[in-house]
């Protein structure tokens, strides 16, 4: 066998079904005393605490060894698609989060935890929204089968150190160590491989099914997911017999696309489709962002696909802007806002583009007409706190404080939340920030050492009550370590 074919056999029967695990009824989200993010249970054992606790260990992780691709509208686009499809995917009480990660490769994934990960790549592969929902679709029908607890009960007896092995491997590859990532996964499970991959592809068939009648449900056009294995498979043979990075993941058999087909045969397409329009302006983002040197690639391809005109429009006011066009970039923007009043994305782009031209009263004036309209819209949010960073560091801070609530796996809004304490004299606090966001980007030492610095200004200024919340902080955080440390 050769080395790239072990590669794929390998890769393909350990991560296959591993990518996507259990739904989790820890809370991801709930806040300690004082407004803190909990990090879940220290307590031993793979309860559903611990299985949390690895997979957002495991985003840590993943964090500080690839990047992630920082564009809050499309992460929004994303949050929106799953939240469309969460409720016909019957995966629970799920704690999720979602990731965008600045990579070319064709992939999408689901770690423990409720990590849902999206590369840029997707966006320039799938051509329309419901192709691209049916590799969401396909991801949750994953959690919904509770696939990873059921893979884990067939080597019950080393289920813990699988995981963590399984999961170090994974970040080792997406780091960009690819032959050393497969061989720790490969060296953890050996003596599974055949088993285990057949096993996988009897999960992949199960998540295509269930992915299918949620998407359906929900709105999507079923027949979107055998079309996109289908092209997946013609990139394959395109580039040369390597598949993409998902194929190696979830592999695509003839048989799986036709049984696919068969059961999209027998489910009804919308009677009034979505035009794409959202879709299409968002995928534009990810393509401008991939051909920032060529912008006229973005547009080749978006016409190739046959992209609404709207679409169009909307990557040539986004060229302007990054051609420091900003009146031009600014009033196509406007036009389009005008004709499609719906499209939230399209007044946030223009604040966004504003705010980069250094039009700060213009961008505050924008950011507040969308949150007058829709209060809790997180890309207008953050414009408004970092214009109020420069003018009110004080009502930022305040302002931050509830989106550390609301959003206690975003590294960005704690950054923003340090820098707001510093300008506002509240040092204590600025430290905590600090220490949060270099756990959420997995320098877990680092942020030991900040809660320690923290946890003494708190005292210096006599506030001991935060002092005792710090200190309480410091056990979560030290056993996070020891989470990490299984990596």
């Amino acid at each position: 066998m050769t080395r790239n074919a072990m590669l794929r056999v390998v890769t393909t029967t350990l991560v296959s079904g591993l990518l996507a695990f259990m739904p989790l009824t820890t809370p991801a989200q709930a806040l300690d005393d004082g407004g803190l993010p909990s990090l879940g249970s220290t307590a031993g054992g793979i309860s559903a605490g611990e299985e949390f606790r690895m997979g957002r260990a495991w985003l840590r992780q993943f964090r500080a060894q690839t990047q992630t691709w920082q564009d809050p509208i499309a992460r929004h686009y994303v949050e929106s698609l799953i939240s469309r499809l969460l409720p016909y995917s019957h995966v629970g009480d799920l704690n999720w989060t979602v990731t965008l990660v600045d990579s070319r490769l064709l992939n999408a994934f689901a770690v423990p935890g409720g990590v849902i990960g999206v590369n840029e790549g997707l966006f320039a592969f799938a051509p329309s929204e419901d192709a691209f929902a049916s590799v969401l679709a396909h991801e949750l029908g994953h959690l919904a089968q509770n696939h990873y607890a059921r893979r884990m009960e067939r080597v019950e007896e080393t289920q813990l150190p699988t995981m963590a092995a399984m999961l170090a491997g994974m970040v080792l590859a997406a780091g960009g160590a690819g032959n050393a990532g497969v061989a720790a996964m490969f060296g953890t499970q050996a003596a599974f491989i055949q088993d285990q991959l057949a096993y996988s592809r009897r999960f992949e068939q199960e998540a295509d099914r269930v992915g299918l009648q949620a998407m359906t449900d929900a709105g999507f056009d079923p027949q979107a997911m055998p079309a996109m294995f289908r092209a997946m498979q013609r990139l394959t043979s395109l580039q040369g017999g390597n598949p993409p990075e998902f194929l190696l993941t979830h592999p695509v058999t003839q048989s799986r696309i036709s049984d696919t087909q068969a059961r999209a045969d027998q489910l009804a397409s919308p009677k009034s489709p979505d035009d794409g329009t959202a879709y299409a302006m968002i995928r534009a983002r990810a393509l401008l962002d991939q051909n920032a040197d060529d912008p006229a690639q973005a547009m080749t391809q978006l016409r190739q696909d046959d992209a609404p005109p709207t679409a169009m429009r909307y990557l040539e006011a986004l060229t302007d802007a990054s051609r420091n066009r900003t009146d031009a970039a600014l009033s196509a923007l406007d036009r389009l806002a005008d004709q499609q009043p719906d499209l939230t994305l399209i007044p946030a782009s223009a604040a966004e583009i504003a705010l980069d031209a250094g039009r700060r009263d213009d961008a505050l004036a924008r950011a507040e007409r969308i949150l007058r309209l829709m209060p809790d819209y997180y890309p207008a949010q953050l414009i408004r706190v970092r214009i109020l960073l420069q003018r009110a560091p004080e009502q930022a801070f305040q302002e931050l404080r509830d989106m550390s609530r609301d959003h206690a796996e975003d590294p960005q809004v704690f950054d923003l939340l340090a820098e707001a304490a510093g300008h506002s004299d509240h040092k204590t606090w600025g430290l905590l920030a600090r220490a949060e966001e270099l756990q959420l980007t997995g320098h877990i030492d680092r942020a030991i050492r900040q809660l320690d610095v923290a946890e003494d200004n708190a005292k210096q200024e006599g506030d001991f009550g935060m002092a005792s919340r710090i200190q309480e902080r410091r056990k979560a955080y030290l056993g996070y370590r020891e989470t990490l440390q299984q990596f």
